[in-house]
This record gives C-alpha cells, sequence and structure tokens, in this order.
C-alpha cells in the first residue's frame, strides 16, 4: 500500500552499482530503510542532492510492517533547505547533529513529538542569522526531554556539582568520575536556561566550551545504550577555531 508521509533522511548507503539504502526518519512510521534505485544513474529520476544528511523531505512510500526494507515511489525536498548546504558552520553541525542521532534514535515506531521537534529545530537551523555557534548544544538539551533523560534543574550555591549519571545537581563530588566540577556545572546550568530558544550563544573561552560538549556527550553514553562516540565533533571543533 502506498503511504504519503514527511521525513528526516538521517543515513545513505551505497546498495549496487546505481541503488542506496536510506535510513530515513518518518512521521507516519518512525525510522525506517528505504531501497531508492537507480539514484546514481546520470538521468536519476531521484537527485543525490535530495539525499543529504537531515534532509526534509515528503515521501510516497510502499510499506510492509513485515519486510525490513521498503520502497521509495517518490521522494521530494520540502522545504528545500536555503543556507545550510552553503554554510560551513550550518553545515558542521547538521553532520554533527547527524551523526548524534543515527546513535540515539532507533525507534520503528511513529513519534509525532520527537519528529516535530527535529524538523523544526532543522528549519530554525537554516533559517537562523546570525547563526547561534551554540545551536548544537541547545538542540542536544532539548532532545533529552523527548528521549526521557533531561537533566534535573536544581543547581545552586548549595547544589553546584552536576552528576552525569543521576541528571541532577548535589552538594558535594559523587563517588564515580562521572560529574562536572564547580564551574562546568554553573555553566551547564546556564546553557539549560538558553537552551529553551536556541539564540543565545554561551559567552566563555572556547576551551571550557569543548569541555562541556565533551561532557554533555558523555551524558548521551551513560544514559542511551549503545550510544558510541561521536567522530565528526572533530570537525565541528575545527570549524570552532
Amino acid at each position: 500500500m502506498l503511504h504519503k508521509t514527511r521525513g528526516i533522511v538521517f543515513q545513505v548507503t551505497e546498495f549496487g552499482e546505481t541503488s542506496v539504502v536510506a535510513r530515513i526518519y518518518t512521521e507516519l512510521f518512525g525510522l525506517q530503510g528505504f531501497i531508492i534505485n537507480s539514484v546514481r544513474k546520470k538521468n536519476a529520476k531521484v537527485k543525490q542532492h535530495v539525499l543529504h544528511p537531515l534532509a526534509l523531505v515528503d515521501l510516497v512510500v510502499y510499506h510492509n510492517e513485515r519486510k525490513g526494507l521498503h520502497r521509495v515511489a517518490e521522494i521530494n525536498s520540502n522545504p528545500a533547505l536555503q543556507n545550510i548546504p552553503f554554510s560551513i558552520v550550518k553545515n558542521s553541525m547538521i553532520l554533527f547533529l547527524d551523526e548524534v542521532l543515527c546513535k540515539a534514535i532507533r525507534e520503528e515506531e511513529p513519534n509525532q513529538q520527537l519528529f516535530g521537534f527535529i524538523f523544526n529545530s532543522i528549519q530554525l537551523l537554516d533559517l537562523q542569522s546570525p547563526v547561534n555557534n551554540d545551536f548544537h548544544m541547545c538542540f542536544l538539551i532539548q532532545l533529552t526531554r523527548l528521549l526521557g533523560f533531561y537533566p534535573t534543574e536544581n543547581f545552586s550555591e548549595d547544589e553546584k556539582i552536576f552528576n552525569l549519571r543521576e541528571g541532577i545537581f548535589q552538594a558535594g563530588i559523587p563517588s564515580h568520575v562521572n560529574y562536572m566540577d564547580g564551574i562546568q556545572s554553573e555553566i551547564f546550568s546556564l546553557l539549560l536556561k538558553s537552551s529553551l530558544n536556541f539564540s543565545s550563544p554561551l559567552l566563555i573561552p572556547l576551551a571550557q566550551k569543548r569541555m562541556l560538549m565533551e561532557k554533555i556527550l558523555e551524558y548521551y553514553r551513560l544514559h542511551l545504550e549503545g550510544f558510541t562516540e561521536v567522530k565528526s565533533l572533530k570537525v565541528l571543533e575545527e570549524v570552532w577555531s
């Protein structure tokens, strides 16, 4: 049966001589794998630029719950991203966020709230001018709300050490190594507040920002089984510097 759905392209791999397999997060079915035929031919009906990381697309698909891979009848950019493909900063953020999402989301069922958050965030990044250099960190913080491990916002003078395992600020240093020190925790508490509107960058030294990013990814690893190293962070850090 044919279905129309919006989608977000997560990952594309070559399949045979001219086709690809695309992992696409769809509004109707969650994360699914699709075979797209003849996309690497010169006269291909579907152009490869439609399948760039985190592309926003409209799909007409053949979906069969008993199959692991499905087929695409039509796929088109909607909306076509105007600025991300031509901005080094935005494109490096997209590559980073795409890798994080590929590691964090494995749902093969619909989640309209999660889909809407990702879809709308990509549109916002495309339109934002000037771009918030901390957009990707804001995204990761807000994503934890939908994945079920948003930090407790209880930072205070008495509770100023963030326990990464428990997701709370506490008075003393925990008995394990998974925590942020007082300075990192205070900056993290500011990020929790600024992440709501994606528009207020943290005015902190680059070294502190890098450390904070590493701690946020450590937080993900502790709370998501199988979440491994995010290799594209190095590319993003080069753009930062």
